[in-house]
Formats: structure tokens, C-alpha cells, sequence
């Protein structure tokens, strides 16, 4: 469910300036209106037609490789169960009988990498003497049951976990997980079935059951996304509820507590036209029904916040989206040694509500989400990411939960092995709903403080990492790198306990990264040491945090 924005009686100029943001970014990655779509017939006829399409999925270890063969990777290989070729096959984009489309194979094989079953992915077309072209999808596999055993220590807290999971039952492509966890707010025993195929369909389904120390968490979502930026349609139901508590920290220590309780539904269709002159455009349009409960805790400190009274939104929506097809391979940027699809394009998508006390809502009010993202230059050298989101309530009273979200990621390739990252993520936040209060510390961009260390409105984190990837491959199973950084950052405006805190927050640190490339958690293995430059007297001179993350 979205966070909303609320319009002043006299906010017009504030409307209108956003409105010409909005209407600058549109202009800026939409095709002019003036071209015309160019008839594809000519283009088709000229593409070889497909004949065939084989898949070659290879196992985990590469038993013609002599660094690889090996009885304890030979034994990997013989209790893997490879997935299926009908897994793998329902995911292609092309088949007997089209024109091989080169967009098509690019897709295919991002599609194929985003399963977390599979390593790597190449597609082959061979050609033949009548004419037309044999494709050859070959896939490897990674292990995928995994004993869960995880430790995170972050801020001066730890965070543990003990389960297990497999992302392709049987070679189904199915995941599914049981865990418990001891997290710095909760514990949590949890369930999880993930199936991104349904029944070989494109349809998707997610389903989790929490039961937690301070409540609980449902959460079903079930339908058919844009899968490919030329599919048609889209449908999507999304249901959610959870109770839990909401905790409130002051220069990293609790400070107060508060139940809340979420009841969502929603219901969703999209429509496209596919992927014409390298862009595709999107409409959807469906109904939300989004509440939330907040009561204070016996026996704790409940913060002072307006909103706490609750609220109930239902209301229907519209949205628009256009998606720019440019895309590039790279390798050394978020991972070591492995395969990354960078999206370097344009694109930009709305969402507008409007809940009213006719539908049954608490309030009248108008819920918006804006979002745009842009790339620029070439992973090869130096290379720009920009996003941005908004998400508001617009009502009468005022702006209600308005946080502006931005964020610039650039790269600039030093060598093969050397990498400078600069990031800097940062929210404006305003009038923020009781949850969505910002904190800063160790588990969130500061790795020289303790968690939650600062809380406000806002919040601003730049991090500098002077990136190493080794060639280092100990027993074939990790690739290794490491990082020196700078850490800046911290919150502003309203604290909901403690008060405005304006301190400007900076550590430096080193680490070592280790990559899995054998097992689907393809996560990064974090070991840091950082070392405060501000704060209270308090903090330990050193932080130690070890943690799994999805990149470098």
C-alpha cells in the first residue's frame, strides 16, 4: 500500500510546480509524438525463422574442468535435482515458428538470470543450410537447498537465524522456506512458498505466514505481471495483515513503543500495447482497501504523534508507465565475476487515487505515486543511475505523509579490478504516518553507529567505496573483494521522541566482500570494521558488522 499526499486549500503554486516536474520528466524520456510507428513486416521478413529450440541445462560443477573435478563437487552433482526443461522453456520469449528476434533473446536471458536457480544463462543460434536458424538455451544451475544459518552483527546488535530453504523444489522452480529468526525487534517463525510459474503459466504466486513475538504477518499475492516489456496484459491481487510492534529509538536505545495493525487488499488490471519503437506504455487501473490500527502498549511508553487515531482508505486508481528498452551486461560493478543486467534506459510511471467517505474511507483525500529513473553513459567507464519517487495523501487538512525519495548511484571503472562508487540516497519527508518515521545507524547506511542511532522526517546517506575484485575463487564456491569507504549521512525535522538531533554523521572503514557463485542465495558476505568520526561520547570506537546483502 502507498503512502499518500495531501493538497492545501493554498498549495496551487506547489501543485503546479510539481505538475511541470512532472510534465519536464515526461517530455524528457518519452518518444516525440510526431514519430510514427515503422510497419514491422519489411523488418520481420527479414529475420531468420526459428526451427528449433533445445535446452542444454548444465549441473552445478562443470565436471570437464579439472579444477572441478572432484569427488565432494561430483557428489554435489549427483544429489542436485537439475531443473526441469519444461521450467525452463515456459520462460523463453520465443519459439518454432517466429522470427528470431534479437531483443527477444536479450530478454529471455535476463528473464532466465533473475531466477536465483540459475547461474548463468547464454542463448545460441546456429544457423541452417534451408535457411532458418536452430536455438540452443543453455543454462547452469546452482544449489538451491540451503540449511539457513545466518549471523548479523550491525550497530553494536545481532541478528541470527536458523531454517532452511530450497528455491527449486524438485527442479520445479518453486522456492520454499521455514525459518525462525531473532531480529533486534522481533523473533519470527516463518513460512514462505514462492512460485513465479505458475502451473507453467507466467502467473506468479506468493504466499507467507509469520507468527512473531509481538503478533503477526499474512501476506497472499497472486496474478500476472508485465513479464516482458511486449506482453499485453497484466492482473494482480494482493492481500496483507499484520500486527506488530512499532518501536521508537533515541541515540540508539529503545524509547518507545506502539501496536499497529495493517488490514490490505488490492485489486489490479493492466494493459499494454507491447514494445513499439523500443518503448513500452502501460495503463492500469484497479481499487485498494488499506487500514491501519495504532494503540499504545501496557505497560510502555507510547510516542506523542498525530495520526494515532488510525485511518481507513478506499478508493480506486489509474495509473500510466513507460519503459525505455535499453539495457547492458556487466560484470565488477554489484558482484564479483558474474553476470549483471544494468538497465541504462529512461522510465516513468503515476499512479493517482482518490479516496472518498462515499466508498466507505475515513477521509477524502487524493493518494499519489510518482516515479522516474534515468541512466547515463556505460558500465565500461563511467556510468550514472538516477531514480526518484514521490508518495502522497492530498487532502484539505494538508500534506499527509509526502516523502520524496531520490537517489544517484555512479560508477567509474578504474581497471578490471578496480571500481569507484559514489552513492547518495535521500528522503524529504513530511507530515510522515506513525510507521514511516526515518532512522539512521549501523543497519542502514552508517556503519560507524549504532542502530537507529538518529530519527526524523528526512534523511540523507552518501557512501564512497573505493571497490577490489581478486580473482581469488577458494574451493570454487566464493569469489572474493574487498572495499575501503566513507560513510556521511544523517536525519532532520521532527524526532517522535527525543527531538531534532543535527548532527552530521561520518565513519570510514574497510572490508571484505565474499560472493557466492555456487548457491541460489546469491547474496555478498559482508566483514567491516568502521570507525566513528562524530557522535556521543558513548559509542564504541570501532564497529564490527557482519551481514548478508544482495550486492558489493
Amino acid at each position: 500500500m502507498h503512502r499518500a499526499w495531501t493538497r492545501k486549500k493554498n498549495a496551487g503554486d506547489h501543485r503546479l510546480g510539481f505538475l511541470g516536474c512532472l510534465l519536464a520528466v515526461f517530455v524528457a524520456v518519452a518518444p516525440a509524438s510526431a514519430e510514427k510507428p515503422e510497419p514491422l513486416g519489411a523488418e520481420v521478413a527479414a529475420l531468420p525463422v526459428i526451427a528449433a529450440v533445445s535446452i542444454t541445462n548444465n549441473n552445478i560443477f562443470d565436471l570437464e574442468d579439472p579444477e572441478e573435478d572432484k569427488s565432494i563437487f561430483r557428489l554435489a552433482n549427483r544429489f542436485h535435482v537439475r531443473t526441469r526443461e519444461d521450467v525452463i522453456r515456459q520462460q523463453l520469449l520465443f519459439k518454432p515458428g517466429e522470427p528470431l528476434s534479437k531483443q527477444a533473446v536479450e530478454e529471455t536471458e535476463r528473464i532466465l538470470r533473475g531466477n536465483r536457480y540459475i547461474q548463468d544463462v547464454s542463448v545460441r543460434a546456429v544457423p541452417r543450410d534451408d535457411g532458418y536458424v536452430d536455438v540452443d538455451v543453455i543454462t547452469s544451475d546452482v544449489w538451491t537447498l540451503m540449511p539457513k544459518v545466518a549471523f548479523k552483527r550491525a550497530g553494536g546488535a545481532s541478528e541470527t537465524a536458523l531454517g532452511i530453504k530450497e528455491m527449486n523444489l524438485l527442479g520445479s522452480g518453486i522456492a520454499v522456506e521455514a525459518l525462525y529468526k531473532s531480529e533486534i525487534d522481533r523473533d519470527s517463525t516463518v513460512l514462505k512458498v514462492v512460485d513465479k510459474n505458475l502451473g507453467r503459466s507466467w502467473y506468479r504466486l506468493e504466499a507467507l505466514m509469520a507468527d512473531n513475538s509481538d503478533g503477526h504477518d499474512v501476506f497472499l499475492n497472486i496474478g500476472k505481471p508485465f513479464y516482458s516489456l511486449d506482453s499485453r496484459d497484466s492482473q494482480d491481487l494482493l492481500v496483507n495483515h499484520s500486527d506488530r510492534i512499532e518501536s521508537y529509538y533515541a541515540g540508539g536505545e529503545l524509547a518507545a513503543e506502539l501496536q499497529h495493525e495493517v488490514r490490505g487488499l488490492e485489486l489490479s488490471l493492466g494493459r499494454s500495447s507491447g514494445l513499439r519503437n523500443g518503448w513500452a506504455r502501460r495503463i492500469m487501473a484497479g481499487v485498494v482497501y488499506d487500514e491501519h490500527l495504532y494503540a499504545p502498549l501496557d505497560g510502555a511508553v507510547a510516542p506523542q504523534l498525530p495520526g494515532l487515531e488510525g485511518r481507513k482508505l478506499i478508493y480506486p486508481f489509474v495509473g500510466v508507465e513507460f519503459i525505455e528498452d535499453r539495457f547492458e551486461k556487466s560484470s565488477n560493478l554489484d558482484q564479483i565475476h558474474r553476470v549483471e543486467d544494468r538497465f541504462l534506459g529512461a522510465a516513468i510511471g503515476a499512479r493517482l487515487g482518490l479516496a472518498s467517505t462515499a466508498f466507505g474511507a475515513g477521509r477524502d483525500t487524493w493518494i499519489l505515486n510518482a516515479r522516474a529513473q534515468k541512466g547515463f553513459g556505460d558500465t565500461s567507464s563511467n556510468a550514472l543511475l538516477l531514480s526518484s519517487e514521490l508518495d502522497a495523501r492530498m487532502q484539505t487538512a494538508g500534506a499527509h505523509n509526502l516523502a520524496l525519495d531520490v537517489a544517484a548511484r555512479f560508477y567509474r571503472r578504474q581497471s578490471e579490478r578496480r571500481l569507484l562508487y559514489i552513492g547518495l540516497t535521500g528522503t524529504y519527508g513530511r507530515n510522515p504516518d506513525p510507521e514511516q518515521y526515518l532512522a539512521l545507524g549501523g543497519d542502514n547506511g552508517m556503519r560507524g553507529y549504532p542502530l537507529r542511532y538518529q530519527t526524523g522526517e528526512s534523511r540523507a546517506v552518501m557512501t564512497v567505496e573505493q571497490r577490489i575484485f581478486t580473482d581469488w575463487y577458494p574451493f570454487r564456491l566464493f569469489r572474493v573483494g574487498g572495499a575501503a569507504f566513507l560513510d556521511v549521512g544523517k536525519t532532520w525535522g521532527a524526532n517522535p521522541v527525543a527531538g531534532e538531533r543535527d548532527t552530521l554523521l561520518k565513519d570510514i572503514g574497510f572490508g571484505l566482500r565474499l560472493g557466492s557463485t555456487r548457491s541460489g542465495l546469491g547474496r555478498m558476505i559482508h566483514i567491516d570494521v568502521a570507525f566513528p568520526l562524530d557522535g556521543e561520547a558513548d559509542i564504541d570506537d570501532v564497529q564490527f558488522l557482519v551481514s548478508t546483502r544482495k550486492s558489493f
